[in-house]
């Protein structure tokens, strides 16, 4: 795991910010930035934009959970959730949130490294798998956007499907353009003519 992230951490209690602090920078991370209150969440990520961040809550509500979800932007960095008691509506919620980790029973001093490793393993793999479920949805509507110009081609030239797809494939390389960006040009004439 890469040591060079920065980490904010929400504490309220002082003695027990310092002691995460001590133990983030005895376990190799050394760009720790401490806060007490998720009220200072939004402003401190505008200035920091830290990497990971580490909370410490002793009972989270929903309202909660939300909020830092929001503000964190949990879908584009990794947050781990310390939490004293929750129920399973809260970890659904949680999970909902977008949290990389919600660890029940409270903050222990030796669990916070393998907690935030894991978390950023987790946010990794699920990121990439988001990122592929995306460039697939994306391929789908390319090639449904490609069929339709293809149609639409056919029609209008009375050629075959091959015959089309070649049209449009040598009018976008004569074009400096993708297939996708020529067919995305053909949908949308065709949709202003209807």
């Amino acid at each position: 795991m890469s040591q060079n992230l920065k980490i904010l951490v929400v504490e309220p209690d002082p003695n027990k910010a310092r002691d995460i602090y001590d133990a983030l920078v005895d376990g190799g991370w050394s760009e720790v930035v401490v806060i007490a209150t998720i009220t200072q969440l939004d402003q401190t990520l505008q200035q920091q934009n830290p990497d990971i961040i580490l909370i410490d809550l002793a009972n989270p509500d929903r309202d909660t959970l939300e909020h830092i979800s929001l503000v964190s932007q949990a879908k584009e960095r990794p947050v781990a959730m310390f939490v004293d008691h929750t129920d399973a509506a809260m970890t659904q919620a949680a999970i909902a949130a977008g949290l990389s980790a919600y660890v029940v029973n409270g903050l222990r001093m030796d669990r916070i490294k393998p907690v935030l490793e894991t978390a950023i393993a987790r946010f990794r793999v699920i990121s990439k798998m988001q990122s592929e479920l995306d460039a697939a949805k994306r391929a789908l509507s390319d090639r449904k956007t490609i069929d339709r110009a293809k149609g639409l081609v056919m029609r209008a030239r009375g050629i075959s499907e091959d015959d089309a797809y070649k049209l449009m494939r040598k009018t976008a390389m004569d074009q400096g353009r993708k297939v996708i960006d020529v067919a995305t040009s053909l949908v949308t004439a065709a949709d202003l003519l209807q």
